[in-house]
């Protein structure tokens, strides 16, 4: 048996969530120098003709504020200012020959770092265009090699104007005792709750703790109908991230059975093609439930029409 909404413990487990959103970077012509050239072995700084300040990476503007900046090649080589340990690789503040500030990127090496510590280029074998040409920073023999101060860049490689990139977050995000008690009774009851306001009598439909007009405590929980009437809507017909149906679809704002509030989710079974002619706000719809619960605003598949079109 289910508990009453009255008695139903509030200690929920955390709701597991990631965010994937992919995109594609700009770098702008500065800094797509720096990754272009570093598919040739060269590290790519800015010198500022003003006050000379040599900054890697490459810099469209110079911390004094002038955009007068030449573009350098600096020695593959420098000193670590600090480094910091992490599960996966370590991570250090590399000070290159003639540069004026750091460059944070992995330490290759199973080694016993310390600060002040001479470290070197080292090269991926195949590059890719990424920052990841170059590998990281290893040990450094005594001697330094090459070039120990800037130099002009000649005869570079054209700028990445762009790279694929993809930003991905694992999380653990707590519900809370409003929202996580919505989506328990959908998983294991299907039923929607609300929560009224003590003091204008309204059912909050997502559940909140505060009313958003009278800005009090909400307080009983109420049983909210799966059938509305439909408010608004719009035709979806392009793509874009986090899209979970192929367009063209109905995306409605709906006002359920015993709510004050809205929800949005998509009313399907409708002709796109012509629901701009008949469809309108005020025809009654329905939640067309999945078959396997998980407590979720997706539960529910879709809403649909209570009665066909005249």
């Amino acid at each position: 048996m289910y508990q009453s909404p009255a008695t139903q413990p509030l200690d929920l487990a955390p709701l597991h969530s990631i965010i994937s959103l992919p995109y594609r970077l700009t770098p702008g012509k500065a800094t797509g120098t720096f990754l272009a050239e570093l598919g040739s072995q060269r590290i790519v700084a800015t010198r500022c003709a003003k006050c000379g300040r040599v900054e890697v990476p490459a810099q469209d503007v110079c911390q004094c504020g002038s955009d007068e900046l030449e573009l350098v090649v600096v020695p593959a080589q420098g000193s670590l200012s600090s480094f910091t340990r992490t599960p996966q690789f370590t991570l250090g503040l590399v000070r290159l020959d003639g540069v004026h500030g750091d460059l944070l990127h992995r330490l290759v090496g199973d080694t016993d770092w310390k600060v002040g510590q001479r470290v070197a280029a080292v090269w991926a074998e195949t590059p890719k265009g990424d920052m990841l040409d170059l590998s990281g920073f290893g040990p450094a023999g005594g001697e330094a090699y090459g070039e120990t101060q800037a130099q002009p860049l000649k005869a570079s490689r054209p700028p990445i104007d762009s790279m694929p990139t993809t930003l991905k977050l694992d999380y653990h995000h707590a519900r809370g005792p409003y929202f996580g008690r919505l989506f328990d009774e959908m998983q294991t009851t299907g039923r929607l709750l609300g929560i009224r306001c003590p003091s204008c009598q309204s059912v909050l439909l997502p559940p909140r703790e505060l009313c958003d007009v009278c800005f009090v405590r909400t307080g009983t929980w109420v049983d909210v109908a799966d059938t509305g009437i439909l408010q608004a809507f719009s035709i979806i017909h392009l793509k874009f991230v986090g899209q979970t149906r192929e367009p063209p679809y109905v995306y409605a704002e709906i006002m359920l059975d015993g709510a004050a509030t809205k929800i949005i989710h998509v009313l399907d079974g409708v002709d796109v093609d012509t629901a701009p002619t008949w469809l309108k706000p005020g025809v009654r719809v329905k939640a067309v439930w999945k078959s396997e619960l998980k407590g979720s605003l997706s539960d529910i598949s879709h809403f649909e029409l209570c009665a066909a079109p005249q």
